[in-house]
């Protein structure tokens, strides 16, 4: 499966509502939500590698051993798409932490 789509599915089954969560496997046991940490941790290693996989594509292309413009150009639109996602979810989880520091008990 593509690293990009696993992301979207695994954060939102663990953050998500405590209902059925559409596109989430179904049938069997429930597992307990993931942390969010991890689910963090592991979204940074799934970018790190898709960008490591972008460099070599591109420095294959500029060395001429065998890379197709196309399969540079889609490693690092995926490599740049993984990381907006991983920074979208961290801006969010920043804003969801500065909304719970301003609520006054």
């Amino acid at each position: 499966m593509n690293p990009i789509n696993s992301l979207v599915p695994a954060i939102m089954t663990s953050i998500g509502p405590q209902g059925p969560v559409p596109g989430a496997p179904t049938g069997g046991p429930l597992k307990p939500p993931t942390p969010f940490g991890d689910l963090m941790t592991d979204a940074v290693g799934e970018v790190n590698q898709l960008e490591d996989q972008a460099k070599s594509a591109v420095s294959g292309l500029m060395t001429g051993s065998g890379v197709d413009v196309h399969q540079a150009m889609i490693a690092t639109q995926k490599a740049s798409m993984a990381f907006e996602l991983a920074l979208a979810v961290r801006n969010k989880a920043v804003q969801s932490y500065q909304q719970v520091l301003g609520m006054q008990f």
